[in-house]
């Protein structure tokens, strides 16, 4: 019996002491997520002996994580996540119910995820897109919540209004505004461009809608118009041939050609758009027979261009940008511009194209700049060094994205940001406490920042008024903050903060009374600061610090 009480009071003292045991080691539990980790045993598997919780062992057990990382794609790839500490964001050991995953979705910048919302996509809700039905990635899938595995094309979230018969590249024809009209959608690079009164004709005229799987379909391929007879009926019942377009035009049925009868096309020299219209004599001055140039629109049509591009090897012609049905619309777009020296981005590709290549209304495309300096203004000469933006060169802070996402590394000053300071908007120092500066230029720069974009062509807007200060500050803190000590630590009219304080916060944390004129000893150090160190002041009351008592007799009698 008495053997018995011992093994079960040992065994309860075990418990207990397991229990203190894991109480000392363990912050807290881990969350529901991460419950099969509990346990001593488990705690290498995220912690690193000797070090910090490593990046690495988070990812080795998500892999769906690293392997965007390894790709340099999503959010965990962007300048605000990329490299640094999992735990920052995720921390764990505060229980079960504690969500180790936190979004403001009202906030988020989804640009950061490498998909930038446009359109009717900003107005849309999180889970209008992120759903299960919507990701891609069956492993993603199997995850009770998560915003990962959604693909970026179309057909990911919509479903295909023209059941696979077209392209599954919807912004081809549709923008992100709304998916009717089809406004990118240009029929003229299409197999069968409307021309004349084709141009005219509803949609609907030549694209039924049929019912497909009991849901209405509105044809778009496999119309066929390899004949007039195709859509119009035979008027002349066969008399004339097939081909109306030996007689007719496609701006009138009843407008008759002048050489009925004669194919043009036979020539080598296709009639179309609004060569279609132009009077024969215009051309064949001579005589209908007598040969004429016709290898380049120039042959026949004045260089509006001034030879700007006929020095291209092999040469460029008109038809390059241009279509018959008139010189006013142009076929050179964003994608064709980006094979030239100078690639648009960003803000740049919303910009319209005589802004940058139409002055004094003449269009020019060559010798026009394609450094930042030669359409913007330099905003910072004299006011910053020029090693930190080699050739008036912008993008070394800026991108063509927006003008105020600035990506300026400060650590290559001599004022690396650190703690606190590396929160601050750059305002605060440059312009607000920026004692170089009197308070109605301070109110001029906010304001004029706030009014005008430095981006705006030279021509268009005047430089603003006041220099943004980026140079001549000094790197003391009694720059920004006042000296609320009253100068009892300045030495030679400058003060050392970091004696005890960090850029991390102002409470006192590397300040050590051993390194003072009095060192404390024995029952000195249970005395409160302040028993020593008396408030001083009234209109503005600091402690003292420096009492110059460092004797016995100083305080005790």
């Amino acid at each position: 019996m008495r053997n018995g009480i011992k093994n079960y009071s040992a065994l309860i003292f075990l418990l207990l002491f397991q229990i203190s045991l894991k109480a000392q080691i363990s912050p807290g539990d881990l969350v529901q997520a991460h419950a099969n980790l509990e346990g001593l045993s488990n705690c290498t598997k995220c912690h690193t002996l000797g070090s910090k919780i490593s990046n690495d062992k988070c990812l080795a057990c998500h892999t769906e994580i690293k392997s965007r990382v390894d790709n340099k794609k999503g959010y965990h790839s962007s300048s605000k996540v990329y490299k640094k500490s999992c735990i920052i964001c995720h921390s764990d050991h505060h229980g079960r119910n504690y969500q180790i995953i936190r979004f403001e979705t009202e906030n988020f910048d989804h640009n950061t995820t490498g998909y930038r919302l446009e359109g009717k996509h900003t107005t849309a809700k999180c889970q209008d897109c992120h759903q299960k039905a919507h990701i891609t990635d069956p492993v993603v899938r199997k995850k009770k919540s998560t915003y990962l595995g959604l693909g970026t094309e179309c057909l990911t979230c919509h479903e295909d209004q023209h059941k696979g018969t077209l392209s599954s590249g919807c912004n081809n024809c549709h923008s992100f505004e709304a998916f009717k009209p089809a406004t990118k959608f240009d029929h003229s690079k299409s197999k069968f461009p409307l021309r004349g009164k084709h141009s005219e004709v509803k949609c609907i005229n030549c694209h039924p809608v049929k019912n497909l799987e009991g849901k209405d379909f509105q044809q778009f391929k496999g119309i066929k118009f390899n004949s007039c007879a195709n859509c119009h009926n035979d008027v002349h019942d066969g008399h004339f041939g097939p081909k109306c377009s030996d007689c007719h035009t496609e701006q009138s049925f009843r407008a008759i050609k002048s050489n009925k009868g004669f194919n043009h096309n036979l020539t080598g020299f296709v009639l179309e758009g609004k060569h279609t219209i132009v009077d024969c004599k215009s051309c064949h001055k001579v005589s209908l027979t007598a040969p004429l140039k016709h290898d380049y629109c120039r042959d026949c049509h004045t260089d509006y261009h001034k030879g700007q591009f006929t020095s291209k090897k092999p040469q460029s012609d008109c038809r390059d940008c241009h279509t018959p049905s008139g010189f006013e619309s142009s076929s050179f777009d964003i994608e064709r511009h980006n094979q030239a020296e100078f690639v648009l981005e960003g803000a740049h590709q919303k910009v319209k194209c005589e802004s940058c290549h139409k002055k004094n209304d003449k269009w020019s495309f060559r010798q026009i700049g394609i450094k930042c300096n030669d359409c913007h203004t330099d905003i910072h000469k004299d006011q910053l060094n020029p090693k930190y933006y080699p050739e008036a060169n912008c993008r070394t802070c800026h991108s063509a994205e927006s003008w105020k996402e600035i990506t300026f590394d400060h650590g290559v000053t001599n004022f690396p940001l650190q703690g606190k300071h590396a929160k601050q908007d750059c305002k605060s120092c440059h312009i607000q406490n920026n004692p170089a500066l009197t308070a109605s230029e301070k109110v001029n720069l906010l304001q004029s920042e706030a009014k005008q974009d430095p981006r705006s062509n030279k021509a268009d807007k005047p430089a603003i008024s006041f220099k943004l200060p980026f140079t001549g500050l000094s790197n003391e803190c009694i720059t920004c903050h006042p000296d609320e000590h009253e100068g009892q630590f300045s030495i030679g009219n400058k003060t050392d903060c970091s004696k005890c304080h960090t850029p991390d916060n102002w409470i006192i944390t590397t300040f050590n009374h051993d390194n003072a004129r009095f060192k404390l000893d024995g029952q000195h150090r249970n005395i409160d600061c302040i028993k020593c160190h008396p408030i001083q002041g009234t209109t503005k009351p600091y402690v003292l610090y420096k009492t110059g008592k460092v004797k016995c007799a100083d305080c005790h009698s």
